[in-house]
């Protein structure tokens, strides 16, 4: 296996847009808010999106993988913001501890937005969220989004709109505190740099060919995203905006590449990847 490009899938959300950046667009008539990238059979534990938003994303919160239901992966995820419009920010975190009887009453009441700490971000901007972290995505954002391959999520808070909430499940695995900044969040600038080592999946920006180190991490199966330029896999190319499933760094050709991301699951040993 050389290499495939991945099949995407426009989400249409009440919080997306109906004009998208290039080389996206939003069939008309329709509010797009994510694009993603179907997981393939050989690496089933991630998925890999892009977000857009106009409005607030719900206050929600996502299990770990001893938490989600039956059958089920726990959500931890990343943000790599692409663009940010002014004042754009993200809501990770509480600005005090809560206890859960606090975050039950503070959803109930709509008092838990103003409880959050709304982060300023701009281009280059990075955040890991582990699971049980309380979040919400401002409007005037484009992200990149890579994830455990899981869709549960726990609304706690949607500013009124027609949607079902998960109090009992939301409050029964929320942390009520505030965000590890220092530990999870970083300023990355344009260039390569290492964004997520584990547990449960890496994460990387190169900027052309990766480099002894990253290379080193990375074996078997992974997917290859290009946000600056198009990348080879095999005999296909990749442009910006696609992403493909390599079957290792080997067969990927970086020279049209000026940014990419790669991202593959880290895998117990002996369970590859």
């Amino acid at each position: 296996m050389s290499g495939r490009l991945l099949p995407t899938r426009a989400v249409a959300k009440v919080w997306g847009r109906d004009s998208l950046p290039e080389p996206f667009a939003a069939p008309e008539g329709e509010r797009i808010g994510e694009i993603w990238f179907e997981p393939p059979p050989e690496l089933p534990e991630i998925l890999a999106k892009y977000l857009f938003t106009s409005e607030k994303l719900s206050v929600q919160v996502h299990p770990d993988d001893a938490q989600a239901p039956p059958g089920a992966r726990g959500k931890e995820e990343c943000w790599l913001v692409l663009d940010a419009e002014p004042g754009a920010t993200l809501a990770i975190g509480f600005e005090r501890p809560l206890s859960a009887e606090a975050i039950r009453a503070a959803a109930l009441d709509g008092s838990i937005e103003r409880l959050l700490v709304w982060h300023p971000v701009r281009a280059g901007d990075f955040f890991y969220l582990p699971a049980g972290t309380v979040h919400a995505i401002g409007p005037g954002l484009s992200l990149v989004e890579i994830q455990q391959n899981s869709d549960v999520t726990y609304r706690l808070y949607d500013y009124g709109r027609p949607r079902d909430l998960h109090l009992d499940e939301a409050v029964a695995v929320a942390r009520g505190a505030p965000y590890d900044a220092a530990r999870y969040r970083r300023s990355t600038g344009e260039g390569a740099a290492t964004l997520v080592d584990g547990p449960r999946f890496r994460l990387d920006r190169v900027a052309g060919a990766p480099g002894a180190a990253v290379a080193a991490r990375y074996r078997g199966p992974l997917l290859v995203m290009p946000l600056d330029g198009a990348v080879a896999v095999g005999d296909r190319q990749v442009a910006a905006g696609q992403c493909a499933l390599a079957g290792g760094l080997g067969d990927v050709d970086f020279a049209a590449c000026r940014l990419a991301l790669l991202t593959q699951p880290v895998r117990a040993a002996g369970a590859g990847g």
